[in-house]
C-alpha cells in the first residue's frame, strides 16, 4: 500500500497536503479559497472517500509555511495551476478530477480551460467562470466585489484583517454567513498569511498573465442562493463559457457551501463522476 502523501515542492516551494481516501481511488484534488485551508474539505471528504475516492487537498500558495513568495507575480494562475499539476505528478496521476471552491474554484475553472489534457472534469462550488464574473461587474456584482478594490491596495488589507485581534475580520465574515468566522480571522492575524491570501486578487492586475478560457471537459457547477459575494447573475452566465457537458445545481444557503451543505456537494460531485466516468 502506498503511504500518503503529506507534502510536495513545486517552484521553489514546500506545500503540505491533507490525503484522504483509497490510495487506488479516482484521483481528486481539492482546492480551497480564501480565507480558509485545505481542512475545509474534510466533511465533504468524509462524504466522497467512501465511495471509492482519493482526494488530495493541499494548503496553497501563501497557506503553506514554506510556501509564502512576497512578489505579487508569483500568484498568477500559471504559477497557481502548476503547482496543482506537480502535486498530480507527485502523485503519479497523469490525469485527475479537480474540486475547487471560492479562489480554488477559479483556479479549478483555469486548470479545466488551459490543461485539459491532464483534467477529467471540473467541480466548483460557489465560483463562477471568472469570464462570467467580469461580464457580471457591469451590474450588481460590482457592489458585492467592493472588497476585490480594496484588497488592490497594498499594506492596508493585511492591517485591517489582523485590526483588533482579527475583530473586524471575524465580524465581516460572520456577516457572509461563515460557520467559524474567529477561525478565519486568526488565520489572517498572521501578516505573511495575510499577505499570499491577499496577493491572489492583486495578481488579477499582473499584465499578460493568462485567464482562464472555454471549458471543454464535463463540468460542475453548485452554487447558493444566498451567497453574499457572488450574485445569481455571474453564475446564470457561466453556461456560456463551458464547451463540454455541464451541470448547473442551485442550493440553498451561503458562500460557505463546504460547512453548510457537505452532503448535498458530496452527492452532486459523486453523480458527476458516475455520468463522467472517464471525462471528456
Amino acid at each position: 500500500m502506498t503511504a500518503p502523501l503529506t507534502a510536495f515542492e513545486n517552484d521553489g516551494l514546500r506545500f503540505r497536503i491533507h490525503d484522504w481516501g483509497p490510495t487506488d481511488g479516482r484521483s481528486l484534488i481539492a482546492l480551497h479559497g480564501f480565507p480558509q485551508t485545505a481542512l475545509s474539505w474534510e466533511r465533504v471528504a468524509a462524504r466522497l472517500t467512501p465511495a471509492g475516492v482519493r482526494l488530495l487537498a493541499p494548503e496553497q500558495r501563501g497557506y503553506s509555511a514554506d510556501a509564502r513568495p512576497s512578489e505579487v507575480s508569483a500568484y498568477t494562475m500559471d504559477k497557481l495551476a502548476g503547482d496543482v499539476l506537480a502535486l498530480a505528478d507527485a502523485a503519479g496521476w497523469d490525469r485527475f478530477d479537480v474540486l475547487g471552491h471560492d479562489w480554488g474554484g477559479a483556479l479549478a475553472w483555469y486548470l479545466g480551460s488551459r490543461h485539459a489534457d491532464r483534467v477529467r472534469t471540473v467541480s466548483v462550488a460557489s465560483t463562477p467562470h471568472p469570464a462570467a464574473l467580469w461580464q457580471s461587474f457591469k451590474g450588481p456584482q460590482a457592489l458585492r466585489s467592493w472588497y476585490m478594490l480594496l484588497f488592490q491596495l497594498p499594506w492596508l488589507p493585511e492591517t485591517l484583517l489582523g485590526a483588533a485581534g482579527g475583530r473586524l475580520a471575524s465580524k465581516l465574515f460572520a456577516a457572509s454567513g461563515a460557520e467559524d468566522p474567529a477561525t478565519m480571522a486568526r488565520l489572517l492575524s498572521d501578516r505573511t498569511t495575510a499577505s499570499g491570501a491577499v496577493n491572489w486578487y492583486r495578481a488579477m492586475r499582473v499584465k499578460g498573465a493568462r485567464a482562464a478560457g472555454r471549458v471543454h471537459v464535463p463540468s460542475l457547477y453548485v452554487w447558493s442562493d444566498g451567497d453574499a459575494a457572488l450574485g445569481r447573475q455571474a453564475a446564470e452566465l457561466t453556461r456560456n463559457f463551458v464547451d463540454g457537458d455541464y451541470t448547473f445545481v442551485e442550493l440553498s444557503g451561503s458562500h460557505w457551501i463546504l460547512d453548510e451543505r457537505p452532503d448535498e456537494l458530496a452527492a452532486a460531485v459523486l453523480d458527476h463522476f458516475e455520468r463522467h466516468p472517464e471525462g471528456a
